[in-house]
């Protein structure tokens, strides 16, 4: 039909971005969403924040602002628009919102959880509070809004050690991340208290497969997320934040690399580095994709699902949030 050529005509600029990792036979089922996507950003003055782990159609396609959580957070606060889309999870539109309280803030799928925001509860928080007075207590990005609340500082995998660091004590409680706690202390002098909680896709690499990727791939880089188990990050060559990997990567052009987290995160950055061969042996989040070039089209038009956070929460939640970013 010639409304699809013009279509695929109009959209092929973009799909060329991402020829690399999206079969062209796929292209069309995308380009309808993306094409109307742009124009609805457009009309209601919107701008797409996607984090690192979403599908290479969003992140490179319809994304104005992508990065991992810090930079997100840091962005939110100097859009000019009228409308945020957080394609991304729920702990993340509601930093959004914190940080940009006269905004409209949707997520496209308010079921798009996280295993580790879901570990901890507000009450767990003022249990150690008291567990442990007098000892600051530095909360993951990866929480929801009443559990920052609670704390006094946020931290990103990106920032862990300098907000640690910066906090000038000998004892910090870490939470809710487990594995990202014991990875900073073994960085650090400071005395880390971890909570038990655990992201359920790093948590899933094992130190045995990093062998069996240097024995399958000889000359392999291994990168790590700092959420990994502390035994996978000593295998790897290199840990650091989603942000940090990519970095990485562009820097130093390891003709060979593995990043062990998300999926979605090699297949993107792979798009900026065609002289990269990705080794993907990745595991999947459930949550980051219950967002689709659909359900953000469908936001955009309905104006679902809007963020909001009571008020008395968002005021102590914010604070945390902000003294992070001042750090």
């Amino acid at each position: 039909m010639p409304s699809d050529t013009a279509l695929l005509a109009r959209t092929a600029p973009l799909y060329d971005r991402v020829k690399r990792v999206i079969p062209a036979i796929e292209w069309p089922v995308f380009a309808d969403d993306v094409d109307a996507i742009l124009e609805l950003k457009r009309r209601r003055n919107a701008v797409i924040l996607a984090h690192n782990y979403q599908a290479p159609e969003i992140f490179h396609c319809v994304a104005d602002v992508v990065g991992d959580s810090l930079a997100l957070a840091r962005k939110a606060m100097e859009v000019d628009a009228d409308i945020i889309v957080l394609a991304g999870v729920h702990f993340m539109a509601e930093t959004a919102k914190l940080l940009n309280p006269d905004k409209t803030v949707l997520i496209p799928d308010r079921a798009a959880g996280c295993s580790l925001a879901e570990s901890i509860r507000p009450e767990d928080v003022r249990l150690l509070r008291r567990t442990h007075p007098g000892v600051p207590i530095v909360t993951y990005v990866n929480t929801s809004a009443a559990v920052k609340a609670e704390s006094d500082i946020c931290c990103t995998s990106g920032n862990a050690r300098a907000i640690v660091e910066g906090l000038g004590v000998s004892r910090v409680i870490m939470l809710p991340d487990e594995f990202l706690a014991r990875n900073i202390a073994a960085e650090t002098d400071v005395e880390i208290i971890a909570w038990k909680g655990h992201c359920e896709v790093h948590e899933r690499f094992s130190p045995q497969e990093v062998r069996q990727l240097r024995e399958d791939h000889p000359g392999i880089i291994i990168l790590a997320h700092p959420e990994c188990p502390p035994d996978v990050v000593a295998e790897a060559d290199f840990s650091g934040s989603t942000a940090v990997m990519s970095d990485y990567v562009a820097v130093n052009k390891p003709p060979r690399v593995v990043l062990l987290t998300e999926c979605s995160m090699s297949d993107n950055v792979a798009v900026q580095h065609p002289d990269v061969e990705f080794v993907r042996p990745c595991n999947l989040c459930p949550h980051m994709k219950r967002i689709t070039l659909a359900n953000i089209r469908q936001a955009l038009e309905t104006n679902s699902d809007v963020v909001t956070i009571d008020p008395a929460v968002a005021v102590r939640a914010r604070l945390a949030v902000e003294r992070m970013l001042a750090l």
